[in-house]
């Protein structure tokens, strides 16, 4: 299945999450899970190879170099973040 696919039905599952549950904060706890997911899947849509690096370089915790190696990662997902943001 093709990401964008699976963006589009998570998408449709926060939705109808969103139209089940009263709004407020027990809605926004119950449908967390889904924000999420769809979060991290747009992200991957984005930038995967930087998202794929922070998913495998910050998972656990590792040694000093891991670490070194994570923040790395993270710093450049999110300067590819941001390359996206100004192309608004």
């Amino acid at each position: 299945m093709k990401r964008e696919d699976r963006c589009e039905r998570v998408e449709k599952a926060l939705r109808e999450c969103q139209r089940r549950v009263p709004a407020g904060p027990s809605g926004d706890s119950a449908c967390r899970h889904l924000n999420q997911a769809l979060a991290m899947c747009l992200v991957s849509l984005a930038c995967p190879e930087e998202s794929e690096a922070v998913r495998t370089l910050c998972s656990t915790a590792g040694t000093a170099l891991k670490r070194r190696q994570c923040q790395q990662a993270q710093l450049s997902l999110s300067l590819c973040l941001s390359s996206h943001q100004n192309n608004l």
